[in-house]
């Protein structure tokens, strides 16, 4: 049991929120609605990516130097010349780690974490409504009831403060992931929902956006929106499904749900099967950003509905997953075929040519995992490390999906052209308070492998034999005050770890951090900011990023002060201070 500076009773009924972005029937949306009472907005995303054409060493704490074979991109510490790389400000060179953060990270997170990764990981939504004014959907777990004596800690003395506010309308709203930085300092992310309503036939377009700092202390960060997309009417993308990452040459990459030039019809209309996409900054100050789709979707065999944040390898290939689609499995969903993928997208070999796509594996359902969420880790041999939202243990159960869940590795073959083998490492198990993971995975040193259900942080160890089995080990067990995890984790120096939960008892969501056994304690976890709803953020669904100074960043799915959408508010951008 947790640790207590207060210990709680709690009654539980546990729901799992899973963001929806399915078109859907009027009988199928009747269907999910009775499933889902009460469904609030929701988000995913995860974390650490390797960087594209860097190659890296792994330490036991976590970090690169210069000279490897495994890379993970969007985690970048960037420090000026002559400033060891574990600290300093934004400044020229660039490092990259693979403790949890991205872009722009530093004192804060340099150092040895007792439980920083030696494997370092490479490094994160289903039906949809008319409206997409609430595209998501809690998944109710089968019911159950069980008494938990819970614990938590008081507040620490952290301080949060909105840095914008989406608007809604033709600004962007409802951010589908956390945030990165570049190396100047700007913070880059997109919305599922703005900027446009023609897209057909999800309404929603999404937007890709860029935050700069204010020039002056005191001053707004100023919001550029990057791209608006059009939709499948004109074969771009439509509706961002995660985050998105940036390679070590500031080129931004990520997803979109719908749109691309693929067949996938929704409601009769054909509505595109979805797009990744690349930005590439202008090479003059004040020059427009340079959009291209590298990839759209085909659905059937090849998947559909790609969500989460993508990952590269040290090769320049980037790596994802679909919600649906590949071929396989047919308990996912009533209205969506097959039941997701995890692909590998090559890039061209020469300056004209197109990326390539090849699905790596196809989930099957039922003791398989289903559903898989993005936000995928490597480690230095290639393999792919993931995590599903359904499938695996057979007692959770909706109208539209079977199962609690999974944790997955994906081997790549021993031979040029050989088949990637997965494997099932862990099945989450509903009497154990788990299930249902809404985010990937972060490395820690010795391999472990950290992560959030709805309920719990995990920890899974590698096996000691070659035969062996993977070890969970449940860390934390959420009560009232946090609850509802559906972002990543991420590592500072000293091991501590920190996330977000999606509600609290008296509060909209939290950022929490979670501090490792000391003298044989428990892992103790204190909550850094309660969200209050407008005008402060509400239900953040992403992971964090830190700074160079250790500050925190990321996104909320709602509050803030636009009124473009409800009066719940369009979302935020937030920074969190110690």
């Amino acid at each position: 049991m947790n640790s207590p500076a207060k210990t709680k009773q709690l009654v539980a009924s546990t729901p799992s929120r899973q963001v929806d972005l399915r078109i859907s029937t009027p009988e199928a949306a009747k269907r999910r609605k009775n499933a889902a009472p009460g469904a609030n907005r929701g988000e995913k995303w995860e974390t650490d990516q390797p960087q594209r054409g860097e190659r890296r060493d792994s330490n036991d704490y976590g970090w690169r130097s210069a000279s490897s074979t495994a890379i993970n991109p969007t985690q970048l510490i960037h420090t000026p010349q002559g400033i060891n790389t574990s600290s300093g400000p934004c400044g020229a060179t660039w490092t990259t780690s693979t403790s949890g953060c991205k872009i722009a990270q530093c004192s804060a997170v340099a150092g040895s974490p007792p439980d920083a990764p030696e494997i370092p990981p490479r490094s994160w939504f289903p039906a949809m409504t008319h409206t997409m004014n609430s595209r998501f959907t809690t998944r109710w777990l089968a019911p159950f009831v069980a008494v938990l004596v819970l614990t938590s800690t008081a507040s620490a003395d952290w301080k949060e403060k909105v840095l914008y506010s989406f608007q809604g309308g033709s600004d962007g709203a409802t951010p589908a992931g956390g945030v990165v930085f570049d190396k100047a300092g700007n913070l880059y992310g997109a919305t599922t929902d703005g900027g446009s309503t023609n897209c057909s036939p999800v309404a929603a377009c999404g937007t890709v956006f860029q935050l700069a700092p204010p020039a002056k202390e005191g001053e707004p960060w100023k919001e550029n929106i990057l791209r608006v997309f059009k939709g499948k009417v004109s074969n771009d993308g439509e509706l961002p499904a995660g985050g998105v990452i940036a390679d070590a040459t500031g080129n931004i990459y990520g997803t979109t749900a719908y749109g691309g030039t693929g067949d996938c019809v929704f409601l009769g209309i054909k509505g595109g099967c979805g797009t990744v996409y690349e930005f590439s900054p202008p090479q003059k100050k004040g020059g427009a950003w340079t959009y291209a789709i590298l990839y759209s979707f085909k659905g059937g065999n090849d998947g559909y509905l790609p969500v989460g944040d993508l990952v590269f390898d040290n090769a320049g290939n980037l790596y994802g997953s679909t919600e649906f689609g590949g071929g396989k499995g047919t308990t996912c969903d009533p209205d969506y075929q097959y039941c997701g993928t995890v692909f590998k997208l090559s890039p061209p070999k020469s300056k004209d040519g197109k990326w390539t796509e090849q699905v790596l594996h196809s989930f099957a359902g039922g003791t398989d995992g289903a559903n898989p969420n993005g936000g995928l880790v490597l480690d230095s041999s290639g393999a792919i490390y993931g995590t599903t939202v359904a499938g695996g243990d057979q007692d959770c159960k909706t109208n539209y999906s079977v199962g609690c869940g999974a944790v997955f590795e994906l081997k790549p073959p021993s031979s040029k052209g050989g088949a990637w083998a997965e494997k099932v490492l862990h099945r989450f198990e509903i009497s154990k308070n788990e299930a249902n993971p809404a985010a990937g995975m972060t490395f820690g040193r010795g391999g472990y492998l950290y992560g959030t259900t709805v309920g719990t942080v995990f920890r899974l160890a590698p096996p000691s034999t070659k035969s062996g089995r993977w070890k969970e080990t449940i860390l934390y067990t959420f009560n009232q005050d946090a609850d509802d995890s559906m972002g990543g984790l991420i590592f500072d120096a000293s091991g501590n770890l920190y996330g977000t939960t999606y509600s609290g008892l008296a509060v909209s969501g939290t950022v929490f951090e979670l501090k490792p056994p000391r003298n044989g304690s428990d892992w103790k976890l204190s909550v850094l900011h309660g969200f209050a709803g407008s005008p402060d953020g509400a239900l953040p669904a992403a992971g964090l990023v830190f700074d160079q100074t250790g500050n925190l960043y990321s996104t909320t799915t709602e509050g803030g002060t636009g009124t473009g959408c409800s009066f719940h508010g369009c979302g935020t951008v937030f920074e969190v201070l110690p």
